[in-house]
């Protein structure tokens, strides 16, 4: 039987990283099945999922927190199950002036209408030809059947316009 584990990892950004999380996860039999890795402010950050036989996991936690002088981790053995509700996948993409509460109101409205982000990314960059800040969010929005597209870009498109950004869904 399979176990699945979350890891979060925060540490310094170095070379070596990504292979020394790989060398453990692979010297136990361990799969890498997905993860979300980047540099920020000087820092690594990362999500990961990793499958492994259920006879390995324990020993494979126990070598991944021998790592933890380098990295923080937070290890999260967990179910996985495929969820059968209906439901579309959508993509959003955003950009406007950088300002407090973006994501805030985003997430407020999606939520309202039972819409789940299934991953989220951001960046602020400066605007061309101006001293402004942009700010840029791409996501993936898991939709259910019974909400019409209709109705959740019409909610997107209300609140566009209050927070003065270009909202798209794909």
């Amino acid at each position: 039987m399979k176990t699945y584990l979350v890891l979060t990892i925060i540490g310094e950004d170095k070379p070596g990283i990504v292979g020394s999380l790989a060398k453990v996860i692979a010297g136990h039999s361990g799969s890498w099945l997905e993860s979300s890795m980047s540099q920020l402010a000087g820092k690594f950050a990362g999500i990961l999922r990793v499958s492994v036989d259920g006879n390995q996991s324990e020993a494979l936690v126990n070598s991944l927190k021998s790592l933890s002088d380098e990295l923080r981790l937070i290890i999260e053995k967990v179910s996985y199950e495929q969820n059968d509700a209906k439901h579309k996948i959508i993509e959003l993409s955003l950009l406007g002036n950088d300002r407090p509460g973006i994501i805030k109101e985003i997430s407020k409205t999606v939520t309202e209408l039972s819409v789940n982000f299934e991953q989220l990314n951001t960046e602020c960059m400066p605007a061309p030809m101006a001293g402004d800040i942009l700010f840029k969010a791409s996501a993936s929005l898991k939709v259910p059947d019974g909400l019409s597209i209709d109705v959740l870009q019409q909610a997107l498109e209300n609140l566009a316009d209050d927070l003065i950004v270009e909202i798209k869904l794909v």
